[in-house]
């Protein structure tokens, strides 16, 4: 999956050590109800379309190119979802701390295909496919609801994560 170039310099002082990063996800509905799910490159597990929020962009901005980019498919935003910090080892031994905002979008044109790096494959699902991480099913759980799901002050994890291991 392409590093941006701001984190690839990080890395290069800090090693492998934590670091807090800006990510986003959305949970994308067409016209059915239907909800977009993407298989992920670096891992192969079934996911919502995520990323990092880059140097001067706005959460906003950030998840609609990165549905763009993962998917092929453009979406308009409906609401914020959610909020929350959860952590990921990568299998190289990095460190990171997400704080991830999740939004409710619905598709508005382009064509589902996986850009063959950072998703392998696109499907747009009734439900969600199976080995769907705790944290994707989160997103989807709060996103059913109205209003933004935020864990509560003082909460290290959501109670009902058993292995938050990838965004």
């Amino acid at each position: 999956m392409p590093v941006p170039e701001y984190v690839t310099a990080l890395r290069a002082h800090i090693g492998h050590d934590l670091l807090l990063l800006p990510g986003v996800s959305a949970i994308v509905r067409d016209e059915r109800g239907r909800v977009l799910f993407v298989r992920r490159g670096d891992n192969g597990r079934w996911s919502l379309p995520a990323g990092m929020v880059e140097p001067g962009e706005q959460p906003s901005e950030a998840v609609v190119r990165e549905v763009w980019e993962e998917t092929g498919v453009r979406v308009e935003i409906e609401s914020m979802a959610g909020v929350a910090t959860h952590p990921v080892q990568y299998p190289n031994g990095d460190r990171c701390e997400y704080l991830n905002v999740w939004f409710r979008c619905r598709a508005v044109g382009g064509v589902p295909a996986a850009d063959g790096d950072e998703s392998l494959e696109v499907a747009w699902r009734e439900s969600p496919p199976e080995g769907l991480d705790e944290w994707a099913k989160l997103r989807l759980s709060t996103a059913a609801g109205e209003g933004t799901w935020f864990a509560a002050a003082g909460a290290d994890r959501h109670p009902g994560l058993s292995r938050p291991d990838a965004l």
